[in-house]
């Protein structure tokens, strides 16, 4: 029984123990570091992250008595003393290792820290491609270079550049680096044009090589992504050169900022020779602890623990060290322990002396990697917090330009702003979208000392000239061809060209290259094909600007604006000798006759009374009321209307008459100037409806539209090759072996009917297009003439050059449009005016029969009042009432008030 309780006691005093010991927080715990101390990183880097251990370890409030011990590698640079390093730091059973600066070490060890557990947390390696996809132990402290690349590509995009040429280090940095700038200049629709790659050694005979050629190519805008130099090589070179003029622009990535910050004043001093130079700074905004590190800074310097100015890639391996003592806080707290085990299948590997068996896993690797993730941190660098690619969130860049010997901030990017006059933090709640206008930027001086903004581009001495291909026209030379018996090309087109290219800022060297045998019209899309195969370099002429082109070549801005339009046979409707009776319908003649006969009847009954222009015998008064009634149209009254109806019946009829005298002044006048149409077809729909035969201009693209977009069958179209033969076939008809319509661009038509006076268009164009010069993709010459052609047309250039080619004494092409065959007016668009007036008429009628009849009775009172009334028939004394009533209407009106007053007052008799 003794020897069941001896081991079993024996195993509880273990258990004991062993939990209590496990249950204790570490003495120490190991965190490793990898980077190159003698390099302008590592020389900000290595007191930095030394100042932050001693800060925790000094601080009680973190790791509650937990020592962190750094244990730091020199890599030197180099890949291979990187692995071993990282090997070495691993046998150190270390929790986390902080860098490496190189992209390149950071490819290798990160596979490392992927099988062993162990985060790996950069604060200088900027790799675009370093992903957490392939690496999920890798986090990145500072910002990737996918966000520096967007920020050289606004910048790029800013002052309108098309073309760069990428100066380079040849290393995983550097190529992955200036791929992302590719793909953002994409987006901006530039590009880098050559890319010269450098060795990591930066020797000055190689950058002396690559940067004299690049003297001999056309774009002067250097982007210059290499690591940071503190000799300065490639300036210093270019320099010898006299490649730091204001013939040169150079944009330098971070790298560059990071490197002046690592100098001391003294040094400053003498940087002159980077006047003009552009390039960005990582954005640390100010705070209270970084003024306070700043000022410590200089206590370390002093005494002799820092050798170099500080630079913000010190500023993030500080902060680096600090974001993993919180996340060991944290882990400590939840887990208590730090341990690590063997890998079995290390362990069963067979190694000869390379003892990789002896390595062991971080088992609580995931846990600390989810930790750090979930940081949220205020550092000296600001706001440290983890997007789900495990890079830090873009705190946007400075933009800084070097002014003689000062470095100044001219501005600020932000994946959020852009380009802008203050920093992304106070600029909160701004959207996530900009676009070029939002863009700021202060004043920049330039290589050279000039302010104005760099061209980019020349064309470069040694360069041959430009191949521009020219349509060798056979029809309407007057927009470009080969003149016959000669070299010399000439036309509408070319002098746009030519008065153009006097606007560019700088020579350009050509020569035309005819394109097509002269017998007929080449076709353009061939044409366009040829300058997209870089058999020419541009193409110059009567080029229509279509969809499909545009995806193999860049247009400039269109120079004229054009259109595929319908031409048919017209006649002209002077040549009808009744062409005065068009503008109104029978029906509205009837209904005019009509009125006038009524107005004068209307008239008549109400100034018969009154006036005495309308008494007599009755052919006088016919002849009169007709004739009054007529002349109101040439308002020539001889007679006047006198009483109050007549005068309000008068007025509306004249308005009445006004208005249809209008009309059919502007109906006639229409009619007098437009031409009808003599074809059936009415536009492009009737066209395609019929089965007749359409004819097109040889070479032009409307063969291709009506047939592809149309749906029109080929059978039916017909090519024509000059005037002369649109003139024949237009003639001839259909039924005569001709054509029913011809499609063809606005200008050229036009030019043709400024010819021909028995033809027209039908109707507007159906199609909207305009004419432009052809450049190969990404041609910085199309942005520059677009530019110049916008300059030609607001100075009015672009309209003496048409009217010295196509306008005569007379008239200019064009300027008499062809308006549609103007409709008839029916008499229902009068309807009103006529209801109008007959109601007027109609009422004063009715008013004055009221009028009269109550006279007449009035006056039938006072006659029977004076006389004794005699026995009659009723109907003979209805018929006499009616008789005389109507005598009583034809007395004048002055005859009757008499009477009215001679039987009031009767006159006494005279005695004797």
């Amino acid at each position: 029984m003794k020897e069941l309780v001896i081991p079993q006691l024996f195993v509880s005093i273990w258990l004991l123990v062993n939990g209590f010991v496990s249950c204790q927080r570490p003495a120490v715990v190991n965190l490793g570091a990898i980077f190159t101390f003698d390099s302008v990183i590592g020389k900000a880097a290595k007191p930095a992250m030394e100042a932050a251990v001693s800060d925790i370890n000094n601080d009680i409030r973190i790791l509650n008595g937990t020592k962190l011990n750094l244990l730091m590698v020199d890599v030197n640079c180099s890949v291979f003393l990187g692995s071993v390093g990282a090997f070495q730091l691993v046998e150190e059973e270390v929790v986390a290792i902080i860098g490496p600066q190189s992209s390149g070490i950071a490819h290798m060890i990160s596979t490392i820290a992927n099988g062993l557990q162990v985060p790996l947390i950069s604060y200088a390696a900027t790799d675009p491609t370093l992903s957490a996809l392939q690496f999920p132990f890798f986090i990145r402290t500072t910002q990737s270079d996918s966000y520096q690349m967007a920020a050289m590509a606004d910048l790029v995009d800013f002052f309108r550049w098309r073309e760069v040429i990428a100066i380079v280090v040849d290393d995983e940095y550097g190529r992955n680096g200036i791929g992302a700038l590719g793909e953002e200049l994409n987006k901006k629709r530039a590009k880098i044009s050559y890319k010269l790659f450098l060795s990591n050694q930066l020797d000055e005979s190689e950058v002396m090589d690559k940067l004299n050629k690049s003297k001999l190519l056309g774009p002067r805008v250097y982007v210059v992504h290499v690591n940071p130099d503190p000799r300065l090589r490639i300036f210093t070179v270019a320099r010898k050169l006299q490649m730091m003029t204001d013939n040169y622009t150079w944009l330098a990535t971070d790298w560059l900022s990071a490197t002046l910050d690592s100098f001391p004043p003294t040094k400053k001093a003498s940087l002159g020779f980077l006047q003009g130079v552009v390039g960005l700074r990582q954005h640390t905004p100010e705070s209270s602890q970084k003024r306070a590190f700043m000022s410590r800074w200089k206590g370390m310097q002093r005494k002799g623990s820092a050798s170099s100015e500080l630079n913000t890639y010190g500023l993030q391996a500080y902060d680096t060290v600090w974001i993993v003592a919180y996340a060991i806080e944290r882990f400590l707290d939840e887990h208590k322990t730090i341990t690590f085990s063997f890998n079995s299948k290390l362990v069963d590997m067979k190694t000869s002396g390379l003892q990789i068996e002896k390595l062991k896993v971080f088992t609580g690797g995931n846990d600390l990697l989810d930790i750090i993730l979930q940081t949220n941190f205020t550092g000296l660098s600001g706001q440290v917090q983890f997007n789900q690619d495990q890079n830090v969130f873009s705190g946007g860049y400075d933009v800084i330009n070097i002014d003689q010997v000062s470095i100044r901030t001219v501005g600020y990017w932000s994946n959020v702003s852009g380009l802008s006059l203050s920093p992304q933090d106070a600029r909160k709640g701004e959207q996530n979208s900009y676009s070029r206008v939002d863009q700021r930027l202060q004043n920049i001086t330039w290589p050279g000392g000039k302010t104005e903004r760099p061209r980019g581009w020349i064309i470069a001495p040694d360069e041959r000239p430009l191949r521009i291909g020219v349509p060798n026209r056979a029809s309407f030379v007057e927009f470009v061809t080969e003149v016959h018996g000669s070299h010399r090309i000439e036309g509408y087109c070319i002098d746009v060209f030519l008065k153009a290219r006097e606007l560019i800022p700088y020579d350009v060297p050509y020569m035309f290259e005819p394109f097509g045998d002269g017998q007929s019209n080449p076709r353009y899309d061939d044409l366009v094909h040829m300058v997209a195969a870089d058999v020419f370099d541009a193409a110059v002429g009567d080029i229509a600007i279509l969809t499909n082109r545009t995806k193999m070549v860049d247009f400039s801005q269109p120079y004229a604006s054009t259109g595929l339009v319908i031409v048919a046979p017209i006649r002209n409707s002077k040549s009808s000798a009744w062409v005065f009776l068009q503008p109104f319908t029978v029906e509205m003649w009837c209904a005019i006759a009509a009125s006038f006969v009524m107005i004068a009847v209307v008239i008549w009954i109400l100034e018969h009374r009154v006036n005495d222009e309308f008494r007599g015998p009755p052919k006088k008064q016919l002849v009169t009321m007709l004739m009054f009634s007529f002349s109101t149209l040439f308002k020539t009254n001889q007679e006047t209307t006198k009483s109050s109806l007549g005068r309000l019946v008068m007025v509306v009829w004249l308005f009445v008459l006004m208005v249809i005298t209008a009309s059919y002044t502007a109906s006639l006048s229409s009619i007098l100037t437009v031409q009808q149409l003599s074809s059936p077809i009415t536009g492009i729909d009737s066209l395609i409806a019929s089965h007749w035969p359409i004819g097109y201009q040889t070479g032009s693209f409307a063969y291709d539209y009506l047939s592809d977009s149309l749906y029109i069958p080929r059978s039916r179209l017909f090519a024509l090759g000059s005037p002369e033969e649109y003139e024949s076939a237009l003639r001839r008809g259909p039924r005569d072996g001709g054509v029913a319509a011809i499609v063809d661009e606005l200008l050229y038509v036009e030019l043709f009917l400024s010819k021909q006076k028995d033809f027209g268009i039908i109707g507007q164009p159906f199609t909207r297009a305009g004419w432009g010069f052809a450049f190969q993709r990404e041609s910085p010459l199309a942005v520059d003439m677009s530019t110049a052609i916008l300059s030609l047309s607001e100075s009015g250039e672009l309209q003496k050059i048409r009217e010295k080619w196509f306008c005569t004494m007379r008239s200019c092409p064009g300027e008499k449009k062809n308006r549609p065959e103007p409709n008839k007016l029916n008499l229902i668009s009068f309807w009103g005016l006529y209801l109008l007036c007959g109601a007027f008429c109609l009422t004063a009628i009715l008013v004055f029969l009221v009028r009269m009849v109550c006279q007449f009775v009035r006056y039938k009172r006072r006659q029977m009042q004076s006389s004794s009334p005699s026995p009659t028939p009723s109907s003979t004394r209805c018929s006499q009432v009616i008789r005389h009533f109507f005598d009583f209407i034809d007395e004048k009106e002055e005859v009757i008030k008499k009477m009215f007053s001679q039987c009031e007052n009767p006159q006494p008799q005279a005695s004797s």
